[in-house]
């Protein structure tokens, strides 16, 4: 028997979607270039970037919504190098060279300076994605072939660029930015080309023949089974977690064919990093500047190898395993993803932010790590997920306010989230048998069941001015205000609010007496009412 997935994407292990969710609508462009919708049962898997407002405080700054960064200001397509690969070009710059002679004295003189030798001063060339191909070929770094299909994939997304307007440019625009930019601050190194020029292929053909996407919409290409997620400002790009997702949904479902395709295209996508492979997200995020990376994504690509192991018996898969479990090893400023603690090791969500503790995310991690340690008999694996394992259960009390589950310290969790970390604690109890893990996942099960508490914190209130009307709420919900005086309503509303103290502003209310009812409903639709209270205003 196969063992169970963590991630099962009947029960929706799932980051941005419904957790009922099993299929997921993608869109697909075919290669006569239409779109055509269909749902597929391997696609939904979880994701790193929930929507904007997912969730239950609107976040999520990381992961927390996508405010897509704005791009610096960085000029565009002057900025990014002209189609001949490398040269410069601006309004004051040929497309031959990029080096411009001063014409003004500093002073705001128009009129030409005299040299102050017979010499031309000389000007530090442009660094651009052409150029630093360039280098990189004459150092032997990447081969004339390499360098040809890098520049290709570059020439032409900005020779699409010029062509298109609006979202579609702007969109295309910014894939072509960060391309360049990674180039001009030393970051195209010779292993991260794959991706950047699937990327930028994958943007050039969605662009220009693709539907106009809302945020978070997947989407595939005809003939490969690598899985896109729109981020607006950012393109299209790829979907790595959700991708791996997928694939560990094909190992489930017993589809290995589809699998090994899968694997065959995403293993030549990895870099170098951390002393191994890694697959690294390519798009700027919450102020952290692409390449980035996750150890989730990277303990479910573990997850996907192993499986592809078992389904096939191929070392091949355990091999490339072997090299992904680098970064587990490694600090962040080490280009890993792990972080020691007194208790053993935290491996983070996202590399740029690695205090961010966050508990779905770790707890993945650690059933990855499993996953490989249990089928490749690596002891380092299993060293790992005991530093990880200890860890999290010192943590684990932290995350759990008693009627629901944090996202990270101080905020709950979305009712996706609370059900996504409730299975990953289950699977974790089966693993290890630990009370901490086996406690907490009941603990969770019940608080789906549970109305929330509400308590009326405020009685009296001066007349002609506007107060706060306190309660205090057991767990995030939608809270209900209703004000009557006798038999009239006077204010009337409704708000989501986190657990905690928190409050109503209500307008000026006349002297009396009046009669407040709150009511609350929790995400997963539990109701309570409070009994009706009796409100006091006074005069001065």
């Amino acid at each position: 028997m196969r063992r169970a997935l963590v991630i099962l994407l009947a029960v929706a292990a799932v980051l941005t979607l419904p957790a009922s969710a099993f299929a997921a609508s993608v869109l697909v462009l075919g290669r006569d270039g239409r779109v055509t919708v269909r749902n597929d049962p391997y696609l939904g898997g979880p994701a790193l970037t929930p929507a904007p407002g997912a969730g239950a405080l609107g976040r999520r700054a990381s992961p927390l919504a996508l405010h897509a960064p704005p791009l610096a200001a960085r000029g565009a397509a002057a900025a990014r190098g002209a189609a001949t690969g490398g040269a410069h070009t601006s309004a004051r710059s040929a497309a031959t060279g990029g080096a411009g002679v001063p014409t003004g004295t500093g002073t705001g003189s128009t009129k030409p300076t005299r040299p102050t030798s017979k010499r031309k001063r000389k000007h530090k060339p442009q660094v651009t994605f052409g150029s630093v191909l360039a280098r990189m070929a004459r150092r032997g770094r990447i081969t004339a072939a390499q360098r040809r299909r890098a520049l290709v994939s570059f020439n032409a997304a900005l020779a699409t660029e010029r062509r298109l307007h609006g979202t579609r440019r702007a969109e295309l625009a910014a894939v072509t930015t960060t391309a360049h930019d990674l180039a001009a601050e030393g970051l195209l190194w010779p292993s991260r080309l794959p991706m950047v020029e699937a990327t930028l292929d994958a943007n050039r053909r969605w662009w220009s023949h693709g539907r106009l996407l809302s945020y978070g919409q997947r989407v595939m290409f005809a003939g490969s089974e690598l899985e896109w997620e729109y981020y607006p400002g950012q393109g299209i790009q790829l979907q790595v977690l959700g991708t791996f997702g997928a694939a560990n949904g094909m190992w489930q479902g017993g589809q290995d064919t589809q699998l090994v395709q899968l694997l065959s295209e995403i293993i030549p996508l990895a870099s170098h990093r951390g002393g191994g492979l890694t697959w690294e997200y390519y798009f700027p995020w919450e102020g952290g500047s692409p390449p980035w990376t996750s150890a989730m994504s990277q303990a479910t690509a573990l997850q996907a190898l192993s499986h592809a192991y078992q389904a096939t018996s191929n070392p091949y898969y355990l091999t490339v395993a072997a090299s992904a479990l680098a970064v587990f090893k490694k600090t962040v400023p080490q280009g890993g993803v792990m972080v020691p603690t007194a208790n053993g090791a935290r491996f983070v969500q996202y590399t740029f932010t690695p205090g961010t503790s966050i508990l779905n995310a770790f707890l993945q991690s650690l059933i990855g790590l499993d996953t490989y340690a249990q089928v490749s008999g690596n002891p380092t694996a299993a060293q790992l997920f005991a530093e990880g394992d200890a860890e999290a259960l010192a943590e684990l009390p932290r995350f759990n306010t008693g009627a629901w589950s944090l996202y990270q310290p101080g905020e709950e969790d979305d009712l996706s989230y609370h059900e996504l970390t409730t299975s990953f604690l289950q699977k974790l109890c089966a693993l290890t048998g630990a009370a901490g893990y086996c406690t907490t996942a009941a603990a969770f099960t019940t608080d789906l069941k549970t109305p929330p508490v509400l308590t009326d914190l405020t009685r009296r209130a001066r007349a002609k001015r506007p107060f706060s009307l306190r309660f205090r709420l057991s767990k995030i919900s939608k809270v209900g205000l209703t004000i009557r005086r006798g038999a009239t309503i006077v204010e009337s509303t409704s708000a989501t609010f986190p657990y905690g103290v928190r409050s109503f502003a209500v307008p000026k209310l006349r002297a009396g007496a009046y009669t407040v009812t709150l009511t609350a409903t929790d995400l997963a639709g539990n109701y309570t009412r409070e009994p009706a209270a009796t409100l006091t205003v006074t005069r001065g």
